[in-house]
Order: C-alpha cells, then sequence, then structure tokens
C-alpha cells in the first residue's frame, strides 16, 4: 500500500510546483562579504531550490511561483534562472518603479566559511516582488486542476516574508489539497526573517495555521521547536546532533497533535567546522522511523542548500514510488553532494546521488 496517494503522472503537466521568493546570491568566493571585491553570482531560494534540484539532478517536470521585478536585475536573475530548467510561465513580472524603491529583486549575501569560521549569511531583501505577493493573484485552480500538479512544496521562508504571504499560502495549499495533489512544508526557521513581524510569536502563529494543510512536514528540532512551539522535556544541548533519538521523542507529540502529517522528515548535522560536518537524516512514516546512512566527517565546500536538497532527492524518491526508507537515503545523498560544490543549488547527476547511496568511494570517474 502506498504511503502517499500521488495523483499519475499521465494526468499531470508538472512533477512538481514550488511557491517561494527566488533571490540572487552573491557569494564572495574565498573572501568575506565585507572585505571583498568581486563576487560569483547564482540563484537561489529556498522553495525554489527545491524544484531546480527536482528537474537538474533527477530530470522531473517542475515549475514555479513567484514574482520578479522587471528591470536589469530581475532578467539577470531570470537567465539564472532559465539555466536550472524550472519552468518559469507561472512567474509574475512586477513594472520597475525606477529605483526601487517600491519593488526590487531580493538579493542573499552568503560567505561560505572555512574551519572555525562559520557560514555567514546577509539578507537583502526587503520591498521584493515576491514578498509583496497577495492571495487573488494567482489563478490556482487553472494551475492544479487543468495543468495538474503531483507534489506542491512551499515553506516557512516564503510564509515569513510579509504580512500578506502566509495568507497566499494557504490560499496555494487549500487548492491543491481539493486536487489530491500532495503539499510539503519545510519549517525553515530564520529569526531574522521574522525579527520585524513578530519574531518567533508570530513564526509560531502562523505555522500552525498552515501545519493542518501540510502532508510531508520537513524541519530540525529547532524548527520545530521555535516555528511550532513543542519541546522535549529533559533535553540536553549538549546531545550529539546525529542522534535521532530526541527528533523522535519531538515528533511523537508533533503527530499526535497533527495527524494529518503522513510523512515528518529531517536532516541531522554535526557541525565539528564549517568544512567538516557529520551527515545524516530520518523520517517518521506510517508509525516508524526509518534513518539513513550516517556520514561522519563529510567535508564540506557550500553548506548553504543541503538541507533543500535532502528535500528534492526525498521527493522524487516518493514520486517514483519508492519505499520511506530508500527515500531518506535519496534525500540524505542528494543534500550531502550537493554541499560538495558552490552556490545554493545542486550541482548532482542522479548516477552520482545513487553511486553515493551504494557507498561508492570518491576515486576519479573516467
Amino acid at each position: 500500500m502506498a504511503v502517499l496517494n500521488i495523483r499519475p503522472k499521465d494526468e499531470c503537466k508538472w512533477d512538481q510546483l514550488s511557491l517561494g521568493e527566488v533571490m540572487i546570491r552573491l557569494c564572495p568566493r574565498d573572501s568575506r562579504i565585507r572585505t571583498t571585491r568581486s563576487f560569483d553570482v547564482w540563484e537561489g531560494g529556498g522553495e525554489y531550490n527545491v524544484a531546480r534540484g527536482l528537474r537538474r539532478c533527477f530530470g522531473m517536470t517542475t515549475s514555479v511561483v513567484t514574482a520578479i521585478v522587471d528591470n536589469e536585475v530581475g532578467h539577470l536573475l531570470e537567465d539564472l534562472m532559465l539555466q536550472g530548467g524550472v519552468d518559469l510561465s507561472h512567474v509574475r513580472w512586477v513594472p520597475f518603479d525606477g529605483i526601487g524603491k517600491k519593488v526590487r529583486v531580493g538579493l542573499n549575501f552568503t560567505e561560505r566559511g572555512f574551519g572555525v569560521r562559520a557560514a555567514k549569511g546577509c539578507s537583502d531583501r526587503g520591498h521584493s516582488a515576491a514578498a509583496q505577493m497577495k492571495p487573488g493573484e494567482i489563478n490556482w485552480k487553472k494551475i492544479f486542476f487543468e495543468e495538474g500538479v503531483r507534489w506542491f512544496h512551499c515553506g516557512g521562508i516564503f510564509a515569513g516574508l510579509s504580512e500578506q504571504t502566509p495568507a497566499l499560502v494557504e490560499e496555494a495549499m487549500t487548492v491543491a489539497r481539493q486536487a489530491g495533489t500532495i503539499v510539503s512544508y519545510d519549517l525553515n526557521y530564520r529569526a531574522s526573517l521574522w525579527k520585524d513581524i513578530g519574531g518567533q510569536e508570530k513564526a509560531q502563529e502562523v505555522n500552525r495555521s498552515l501545519a493542518s494543510l501540510v502532508d510531508v512536514m520537513i524541519g530540525n528540532e529547532e524548527d520545530f521547536s521555535a516555528a511550532l512551539g513543542f519541546s522535549v522535556e529533559g533535553l540536553d544541548s549538549n546531545f550529539s546532533k546525529l542522534d535521532p533519538t530526541n527528533f523522535q521523542r519531538m515528533i511523537q507529540q508533533v503527530v499526535k497533535q497533527y495527524p494529518n502529517f503522513k510523512v515528518v522528515a529531517t536532516t541531522l548535522r554535526n557541525a565539528k567546522t564549517a568544512t567538516i560536518n557529520d551527515w545524516g537524516a530520518v523520517l517518521y512514516c506510517d508509525g516508524r522511523f526509518h534513518e539513513a546512512t550516517q556520514r561522519l566527517d563529510l567535508e564540506i565546500y557550500d553548506r548553504v542548500g543541503g538541507g533543500d536538497s535532502f528535500a528534492s532527492g526525498l521527493i522524487y524518491a516518493f514520486l517514483q514510488g519508492k519505499d520511506p526508507q530508500q527515500a531518506v537515503e535519496y534525500g540524505a545523498a542528494h543534500g550531502a553532494l550537493a554541499m560538495t560544490t558552490p552556490g545554493d543549488t545542486t550541482m548532482a547527476t542522479l548516477d552520482e546521488v545513487e553511486r553515493v547511496m551504494k557507498g561508492g568511494a570518491a576515486r576519479i570517474a573516467r
């Protein structure tokens, strides 16, 4: 019996659809944001990264609902997205006011970190086109019923962008569920996003209101605590980050309150340094926990986007009819590979993911 009742591929135009903001990421290579004189340019965004991973690594047909300002910077972002292969037919192009006072493209400055120096991000995304999207602007019935979508993904990053984005997320999720589309949500708690609109209390209010519409919930222990308000009594702050026990104890509470969660998944990370992490993942499904192969002392080149690539690997497996254990293994392997290359988005191939899943060594492939 299938864990998730996923719509057949032959009745849907899209394997997967994301709703979220896409930013331009500016990376100072091996320097610091505050001292660099040049940046590498990428595109990225928590929800979009999932659609891009499913398209580029796994060959799925994916699309993104977002808004971009119609100026030169917006078209730079478009050019980057075109390289990713995600369909852009649901992008809303917003007129430019001339100076970016009313609308602009969000920027994400990110330095990778090295050794004892942690990775660091600095967002500059106020008044972005995506943050100003409102309910009633997107024809969700056309997308989910006429075009057809097998899997819809959104998350706490987009929900925290502005006062109106939670209502848009709820609108999309409601129609998706009516159409029989699987709905996934990554809590992805970022304190900086909620700081100016009510902080953690507001984050919990918003995420709790959306949680009842979710089939597949993704998030780590900190996400479930900060974004949904769950806690584990007697939790030791010095626990091993690769020990799934505390996550399991918390999820047992979570699924009692939200029985609509058919799958709950998280990555497990112990950051020994910015460049050496222990890495794993665990998934709850149908009353059982499934743990991925742990990768100790994983070498990290760029950690940003590892969780999004975990999500896309997990979604790919379920879309292909694979079981929960295979799903968490695909997710963990893809997330590990994504962190070996620069930028938010994956450069891995399906063959590489499956090779890592089988324990393949890093010898040169010729």
